[in-house]
């Protein structure tokens, strides 16, 4: 879902180029990045790409070739996979198989009216996320040389805490919760297409990378980490539904005059005994581990094809295009170096 903080951040959000990002080892949350391509790439009626055995493929479509174009700017990836989610989270996962119900109910109901429109829009939200898709996406990322991390529970926390380290430059998001697991630097736009569609405002936006610093955002707007995280908690989290009626300049604005939630005289009315604490301890202290390795690898170009191509039905001249296009792309940039 994504902490709604947009609307006081946007104006630290300072747009780059991918060529700015090269040689970055930069950590991307798995599942929601799974998930993009899950629900954006489908036909006309919103039916997913399938191979001859009916497993759904378009996930393998979206991570194939977008890799491909990050790896050619020499971008250093690590996909973080999620664990067990905190109990906390429990709900709100519930609340979303309850939507992921009713929107394929709805997507069923707009196919019978032929209504491809509608039908497409009940099916991204009715996309969902199966084992075998994760264990076809880490197969892929290992095939491209690409490094996975387990993370043992929420994996945006894994990647903020392996950014905090150091030992990633920053965590590749769409949303801004890596602040507050404490990321220092999120960097936006990087695993989606060169432009992304409003279907119901019929315009098309060009998206390019942005990169958004933690230190900008609390120098700009005045606060601390931990003023953020309550913020977070007034709007609402994974963890939490929020206070009905707060958005986020009012969260700000009540964060800033009581200094934090506990201050605020309505608090008790909204919040149980101990509550707040438990959600700021999620995202202050998270779940997180040391055990893991960061190994860059060569492309596996004959596995990569014997994978897509022969187990997935993918377009074997597609496949080694893009396969061709990476080789002389890293080659000039290898031969670059010499001179």
């Amino acid at each position: 879902m994504g902490v709604n903080l947009n609307p006081i951040i946007s104006e630290y959000k300072k747009t780059i180029k991918f060529s700015d990002l090269g040689n970055k080892v930069i950590a991307i949350d798995a599942y929601n990045t799974i998930y993009q391509f899950l629900t954006t790439i489908r036909d006309h009626t919103g039916k997913p790409l399938r191979d001859r055995e009916g497993r759904v493929t378009s996930h393998l479509s979206g991570l194939f070739y977008r890799n491909i174009n990050l790896l050619k700017e020499r971008i250093k990836l690590v996909y973080v996979f999620d664990g067990r989610p905190p109990i906390r989270k429990l709900k709100e996962l519930e609340r979303r198989k309850v939507i992921k119900r009713e929107s394929f109910q709805k997507y069923l109901e707009a196919l019978e009216r032929r209504d491809f429109e509608e039908a497409r829009k009940y099916a991204a939200m009715a996309a969902t996320l199966e084992d075998y898709m994760v264990e076809d996406s880490k197969k892929l990322l290992e095939l491209l040389g690409i490094p996975i991390v387990q993370a043992p529970s929420e994996g945006e926390a894994q990647a903020s805490y392996m950014a905090m380290k150091g030992d990633v430059w920053a965590v590749g998001s769409q949303d801004y919760d890596s602040f507050l697991f404490g990321a220092p630097k999120i960097v936006r736009n990087i695993t989606l297409t060169g432009k992304i569609r409003y279907p119901s405002k019929g315009i098309e936006v060009k998206l390019e990378p942005e990169l958004v610093r933690l230190e900008d955002v609390l120098r700009g707007l005045g606060l601390t980490r931990e003023q953020l995280v309550d913020i977070g908690i007034l709007i609402g989290t994974d963890y939490n539904e929020g206070v009905k009626g707060i958005g986020p300049k009012r969260a700000l604005e009540l964060i800033k005059t009581y200094g934090s939630i506990d201050k605020i005289p309505e608090a008790r009315q909204w919040f149980s005994n101990g509550e707040i604490e438990e959600i700021r301890k999620l995202f202050l202290s998270p779940e997180v581990t040391d055990d893991y390795k960061l190994e860059f690898k060569d492309v596996d170009y004959d596995g990569v094809v014997k994978f897509l191509c022969d187990e997935h039905d993918f377009s074997v001249a597609r496949v080694t295009k893009a396969l061709d296009d990476l080789k002389k792309v890293t080659s000039i940039k290898s031969l670059d170096q010499w001179f």
